[in-house]
């Protein structure tokens, strides 16, 4: 018989906690099942890691097995060529100021160079338009945000240009951006 070494209550031989504290008593028990749940922890690592070293290894094998001598083609950027025709009709020249309007139900990309909001009036978007053509951007247009599901309602977009595809857009930005800075392609949708 041994003794709890925090209450002094009688233990008998091999008990691993005292019966009237709870206490873990010392003894060989003891050691032995905190040991054989480390050794155990430790066996379950290192095969996973054999495992998994393994499966690397015959990833690397499978892949490399080929004697390919292709060479690797790296795209540096620029931006695809479209044909020459588009399905876009060009813009309308249908306001009374000269300005163009956007192809009815058509959907496509455009330039935009500016966005004012409407409770401004429409003569600043007029103006915007109009300084645009003067610096050569054509064809230049006002749309109403309004009656464009692609577009946040509310405002005036001062555009440039009818592009049937997003590269074509961007391929023409810079030039719209030497007039306006904020220049964005913005795709309208109907």
């Amino acid at each position: 018989m041994n003794g709890c070494l925090r209450c002094g209550a009688a233990a008998a031989a091999g008990q691993e906690y005292c019966l009237e504290c709870g206490a873990r008593l010392p003894g060989p028990g003891a050691i032995g099942v905190r040991q054989g749940v480390r050794a155990a922890w430790v066996i379950r690592t290192a095969v996973a890691f054999a495992v998994a070293l393994a499966g690397a290894g015959l990833a690397m094998a499978a892949t490399n097995s080929r004697n390919d001598t292709a060479e690797l083609v790296t795209a540096t950027g620029g931006f695809a060529t479209l044909p020459a025709s588009t399905t876009l009709p060009p813009p309308s020249q249908g306001t009374a100021e000269g300005i163009s309007d956007w192809p009815a139900g058509d959907d496509g990309w455009t330039i935009a160079l500016a966005s004012l909001p409407q409770t401004g009036g429409r003569r600043a978007a007029v103006a915007r338009a109009r300084a645009a053509a003067k610096r050569g951007l054509a064809p230049v247009g006002i749309l109403d945000s309004s009656q464009y599901a692609s577009l946040h309602p509310g405002s005036w977009v001062v555009f440039t240009g009818v592009y049937g595809s997003e590269a074509e857009a961007t391929s023409e930005l810079q030039s719209a951006r030497r007039f306006a800075r904020a220049a964005t392609v913005r795709r309208i949708v109907p």
